[in-house]
Formats: C-alpha cells, structure tokens, sequence
C-alpha cells in the first residue's frame, strides 16, 4: 500500500504527540526509538508506512523495549512492537497496519540475523554465544560481528 498521506491524516503526528507527551519527537532521517533519550526519531511522514512506521516506533517506548543481549531477543522485540502497534495502537489512530508490510519489515531483521549468524570460514549457520559472538558447529570457528543495524555488517575471524 503506497497511498500518500494527506493533510487530514498528517495531522496525526501531532495527535500522536500530544496523547503520549511522556516521550519527546524528533524529526530526524529515520524512525527508531532512543530508550536512553526517551526520544522517538521519526523521518517526514510522507506515506501511511511512515505512520505505520512511527507508531511501530511508540510500540517500544510503550512496551519498555530498553535493551537486548542477543540478536534473536531484537528480533523478538521487533515482532512484539510491531504486534502492538497493530492490535493497539493502529486502532486507537484509526490504522489498519497489513500484515504483508510487517512481515517485510520482520524479514529484513530476519535477514541480517541469518547474515550475521553466517560462519566467515564455511559459511555454516553458527550459534551465538554472547553479546556479537558467534560459534560454528560445522567447522569450530569464532567470530565476532560489528552492531549493522544501521551501516553494512562485518564479520571479524577471533584467533
């Protein structure tokens, strides 16, 4: 769905603003949500996806995502503000999230997870073992993987 927003459902920014003023907005490059700041970045909202994307957004601050150990527990976190925003929050601004547009937002996560968890040496699926860690089962390789959720990923071999 790629309607434009128009100047009515524009509005909902603010309304969005306005009833959750525990948390400060931010117009920034894109939408994430700053635990740290208690600040909610969001970009121009140009299409429904962006308000889709800016509620997804308050999902975390609402739900107290703060912060995650190992890469499945964002992927977990992801799945859970994304079902909020649809189930709570959607209504509540009158927006009717698809699942088709969730499942493309939880498969890019899904991906860089599969990307991280890809062995440097055999390009086995590996295991993490702590905080950007990781093991293979296959061939017993170590390697540690940079944070990549906003830049390219990097796999660094661990002696």
């Amino acid at each position: 769905m790629d309607a434009i927003i128009t100047p009515s459902t524009t509005s909902l920014v603010n309304r969005v603003k306005k009833d959750n003023p525990n948390y400060q907005f931010v117009l920034a490059d894109d939408f994430v949500w700053s635990p740290t700041e208690n600040t909610i970045y969001y970009a121009e909202v140009a299409r429904i996806e962006a308000l889709w994307a800016l509620v997804h957004e308050l999902a975390h601050a609402r739900l107290g995502h703060i912060d995650f150990q190992t890469d499945i527990q964002l992927v977990s976190k992801e799945a859970e503000a994304w079902q909020f925003a649809k189930l709570t929050l959607g209504p509540t601004y009158g927006l009717v999230i698809t699942d088709t547009y969730i499942e493309d937002q939880l498969d890019s996560y899904r991906d860089w997870l599969h990307q991280r968890s890809l062995c440097p040496t055999c390009h086995q699926t590996g295991l993490q073992t702590q905080t950007h860690h990781y093991s293979c089962i296959n061939c017993g390789g170590v390697w540690r993987v940079n944070d990549a959720r906003r830049c390219s990923l990097r796999r660094y071999v661990v002696a």
